[in-house]
């Protein structure tokens, strides 16, 4: 059953996607020529808005494209990363010039270095003065291709913050080179690369070599993901690849999975409101758009400080809930419930009974607050007796000890 509603989803995304493509020309000076691209927006894009989004840039779109538009609306549906602009460079009869490269570097000379010239001068800085884009940019090549997007690692500052390279076809010194320059890269790169089983032998041999330089590198600004796909061949891969890709990259953009909160949050050293808050200046910083905590990933990290029974940032998660949500009784909840398990029960009551002018939580509402605010009257009553019955029974301790 699963598997048949992923079929039709695949098919409703293919659909939407070729029905939201356009297609565009630029001429470019560095070529002498103009060049046919095709580009998706995301759904609802809105030039006046100050949304910003990544940009994916797809070679030989010719045939690339579609994947990759496919499952960048397939993982956005999810919103298991941003949504982006798509642009694909259709290359055509033009392959071989734009990919030509000098035999001992492997690096693009002559039509190719005009093509990589191109990408950074002319196409870039259109894309970016046409629509609404943020500064965080992915390449996806697919065999030659996949071997020539690594030229943009070598600029001074990298050209994208993502690399694709999927079963690339390795000239020349390149590989030896790619492991190096990502040795000293200063900046934050996601690199990902794939093979497959069944993959062009010479292909699949240097890449194998390839992954094992790159497994050597110490580097805390490259993360390194590689895949080798079992009974696949130099074409079957790509869409795996480009989703296992699109997952890894945007995997922190990703809502906070059961494997991140036992692995991470659970583990983490200090109160976990800041977690939370570190987790998303992280994304704005690596994406360049802001995604904003939701009250579900809030109720996630909050059930972690029960389980390691940490008041302290309970409290303080309700504190961050009453400045993104300070409609909805859910912040005055996480303090009051802090209070609570504080054993600071007038305290918590007088809380859970301020929470009853706010707005219901998702998952917290009226009924259970006004339970909450019964249970502690009745708590306090108990201490009431309790406190009286000591005392009672000290008044008879003393007469009895005078008679």
């Amino acid at each position: 059953m699963r598997k048949a509603i992923l079929i039709v989803l695949t098919c409703v995304f293919y659909l939407s996607t070729h029905a939201q493509v356009s297609y565009e020309e630029i001429p470019s000076e560095r070529l002498n020529s103009v060049r046919k691209l095709k580009i998706k927006l995301p759904q609802g894009y809105d030039p006046e808005s100050e949304i910003k989004y990544p940009v994916i840039v797809v070679f030989d779109a010719d045939y690339l494209f579609e994947p990759v538009a496919g499952q960048v609306d397939f993982q956005t549906y999810f919103d298991d990363m941003p949504s982006s602009i798509v642009v694909g460079i259709m290359q055509g009869g033009e392959r071989e010039y734009d990919s030509h490269y000098e035999a001992l570097t492997g690096l693009p000379m002559d039509s190719g270095l005009r093509f990589h010239e191109f990408i950074s001068n002319e196409l870039l800085p259109y894309i970016d003065k046409k629509y609404n884009t943020s500064k965080f940019r992915v390449a996806v090549g697919h065999d030659i291709m996949g071997s020539f997007i690594n030229s943009y690692l070598f600029q001074e500052k990298p050209l994208f913050q993502a690399y694709v390279s999927i079963s690339p076809d390795f000239v020349g010194s390149l590989r030896n080179f790619v492991s190096k320059r990502l040795a000293v890269i200063e900046e934050d790169i996601f690199y990902y690369m794939a093979t497959s089983e069944k993959d062009i032998p010479e292909i699949r041999e240097n890449i194998l070599s390839t992954n094992a330089l790159i497994n050597e590198v110490e580097n805390q600004n490259i993360t390194y993901y590689f895949d080798d796909f079992e009974g696949e061949t130099h074409y079957t891969l790509v869409t795996g690849a480009i989703a296992r890709s699109f997952d890894k990259i945007f995997e922190i953009y990703n809502p906070l999975r059961e494997k991140e909160l036992e692995e991470k949050v659970f583990n983490y050293e200090g109160t976990l409101d800041n977690y939370l808050i570190d987790r998303y200046k992280r994304i704005e910083k690596l994406f360049g758009i802001t995604k904003e905590i939701s009250e579900v990933e809030l109720e996630k990290v909050a059930k972690v400080a029960e389980q390691r029974e940490d008041y302290k940032s309970l409290n303080k998660l309700g504190k961050l809930a009453n400045k993104l949500f300070p409609e909805t009784m859910l912040g005055t909840y996480y303090i009051a419930h802090s209070a609570e398990m504080l054993g600071k029960i007038k305290k918590a009551k007088k809380l859970y009974e301020s929470a009853l002018v706010l707005n219901d939580a998702t998952n917290i509402d009226k009924d259970y607050i006004a339970a909450k605010i019964e249970e502690l009257t009745l708590a306090l009553v108990v201490d009431v007796d309790d406190e009286e019955l000591e005392d009672l029974e000290e008044l008879e301790e003393e007469e009895n000890e005078e008679n």
